[in-house]
């Protein structure tokens, strides 16, 4: 059975893991080792993702299995590039580990998503996703994303196409 809850504290060294995993497993073969250890080390190590849990800035949503934790949702205020809204709520990251793929933890992640982005007052929902991962840009078009342009998304030397996507809350 899945549970969700708010992230602690003492879930970040298990969080950081789990998302380096994620992360890994979708997006491994597209950089050299060195970029990828550092990227990694510098988004999910301790003073990244762990370093968020409890931060006002952010709100960080788990979904556990069996005391593991098998995805997670990252939400906060935008910091995307134009033509993203400043004044929209960010979906920062939104990660299920492969064996929790189609169980419907990315949906009830989302839906947490987007009322956490209503209660606070948003007016739409901004995100950005790797032009090439066609499985994610479809779960956003379901909720009503839409791309609206382009961000660029350093890893290493490595600079990626990351598409911009808009919904009205």
């Amino acid at each position: 059975m899945i549970v969700y809850r708010p992230a602690r504290a003492e879930d970040g060294e298990a969080l950081s893991a789990m998302a380096a995993q994620c992360f890994r497993d979708t997006f491994e073969h597209l950089y050299r080792r060195e970029d990828l250890d550092a990227f990694l080390a510098e988004a999910f190590g301790p003073g990244g993702l762990p370093a968020q849990i409890g931060d006002p800035a952010y709100d960080i949503r788990l979904a556990i299995d069996g005391g593991g934790i098998a995805g997670f949702a990252k939400l906060g205020r935008c910091a995307l590039p134009e033509p993203a809204p400043r004044d929209a709520a960010e979906l920062k990251q939104l990660y299920v580990l492969k064996a929790w793929q189609g169980a419907g933890i990315a949906a009830a992640l989302m839906d947490w998503a987007i009322a956490a982005a209503l209660e606070k007052g948003a007016e739409s929902m901004a995100l950005s996703v790797y032009c090439d991962n066609h499985r994610a840009q479809r779960f956003y078009a379901r909720y009503g994303f839409a791309e609206i342009g382009r961000a660029p998304f350093r890893v290493g030397e490595q600079i990626d196409d990351d598409r911009i996507w808009l919904k009205a809350l």
